[in-house]
């Protein structure tokens, strides 16, 4: 949501989108070692001193995109209506963050998004970008559910649990032996958190 975010706040958003979705687009299409910091820049049509001021190195930039999708997350599930049950909210402000994720999925570009996942130091920034995410989610659920993020466990559990699911969802989707898209894999996952992990 940028409705409220001044031209300039604006301008920084998608100048930082894009220099995240470049560094994926090169490193699906190259491979991790052959994509650097000037083609990063070059392909989104800014200096290299720009990209610095964004990011610390190529894998941050990737990490980037996953982080900005849970902040919308956050925003979005707070501008849902109140009335709506919680769990139907957080599965409604998350897929659409995934609507790429609906289409059948082509194998050949899920194992190039698992090869560039499973980088060491994409893996490292995806842990740190995952930490700050799921703090973030937990302020917007704080707010959502009325509940004090310093004095209750609730928003932080919920938040992890929300994260948790995404990351297993993206995981099982990917690395299934046919690959799914991964729009109906978050859809069961919220729906098994929902249900309270029963005894199978």
């Amino acid at each position: 949501m940028t409705e409220g975010l001044g031209l300039r706040e604006r301008k920084k958003r998608e100048t930082r989108a894009a220099l995240s979705l470049a560094a994926i687009r090169l490193g699906l299409q190259r491979g991790w070692e052959n994509v650097s910091v000037e083609d990063i820049a070059e392909a989104a049509n800014v200096s290299v001193r720009t990209f610095r001021n964004y990011f610390a190195n190529k894998a941050e930039a990737v990490a980037a995109t996953h982080f900005d999708r849970m902040l919308r997350i956050g925003e979005d599930l707070c501008a849902r209506p109140a009335e709506e049950p919680l769990w139907e909210a957080i599965t409604n402000a998350v897929l659409p963050q995934f609507e790429l994720g609906q289409a059948p999925p082509d194998p050949d570009r899920h194992a190039a998004v698992w090869r560039l996942l499973s980088e060491p130091a994409v893996q490292g920034e995806a842990l740190k970008a995952n930490a700050a995410a799921q703090v973030e989610l937990a302020k917007a659920i704080a707010e959502r559910t009325g509940t004090d993020l310093e004095r209750e466990l609730y928003p932080k559990l919920l938040a992890a649990a929300v994260t948790g699911a995404i990351a297993a969802a993206t995981e099982h989707s990917l690395r299934a032996e046919s690959p799914m898209p991964i729009g109906p894999v978050l859809r069961e996952a919220f729906g098994q958190l929902r249900a309270g992990f029963p005894a199978r």
